[in-house]
Formats: structure tokens, C-alpha cells, sequence
């Protein structure tokens, strides 16, 4: 199973979306809530150079944010790209 991180904060929309996708492919998956840690939202934005949420990552691999995900999703790059990691 692949090793995706998804950092989120609490009702934001595009991360439920993100979330949702990623429950619908069965994949595993760490929910890191980042909206209020100072910390966790720092290691954010220096691992993937934005303050948006949400930042997904595949392994070590910044993939961009929810549309980003969605995008790949169309182009049927998504699905490749987490059975790889």
C-alpha cells in the first residue's frame, strides 16, 4: 500500500474532497491536521513551499493540493502513481 500524507484543517472543503477520494480508492493514508500547529504547518509549507491546504505528498513526492489530485485522478495518473510509492 502506498505511504500518502495529506495535511489538512478541519472544514475545509477541498480536503474533505481530497479525503473522500482517497477513502474511495481504499488507500492508507495520514491525516496530519496542521490548520492550528504551528509546527506541523511549518513542516508543511517547507516540504511543499505553500501555506494551502491541503497538501497531499505520495512517498517523499509533492503531488499539489486537491485539484491538483483531482487532475491526475482524470488523467488516470493517479491510481499509477499510488500503487508506485
Amino acid at each position: 500500500m502506498s505511504q500518502v500524507t495529506i495535511y489538512t484543517k478541519p472544514y475545509c472543503p477541498y480536503c474533505i474532497r481530497a479525503v473522500d477520494l482517497l477513502e474511495k480508492k481504499g488507500v492508507a493514508f495520514t491525516e496530519i491536521e496542521a490548520a492550528f500547529d504551528p509546527q506541523k504547518r511549518q513542516e508543511m509549507i517547507q516540504r511543499s513551499g505553500r501555506a494551502t491546504f491541503p497538501q497531499i505528498f505520495v512517498g517523499e513526492r509533492h503531488i499539489g493540493g486537491c485539484d491538483e489530485m483531482m487532475a491526475l485522478e482524470r488523467a488516470g495518473q493517479l491510481d499509477p502513481l499510488l500503487k508506485a510509492a
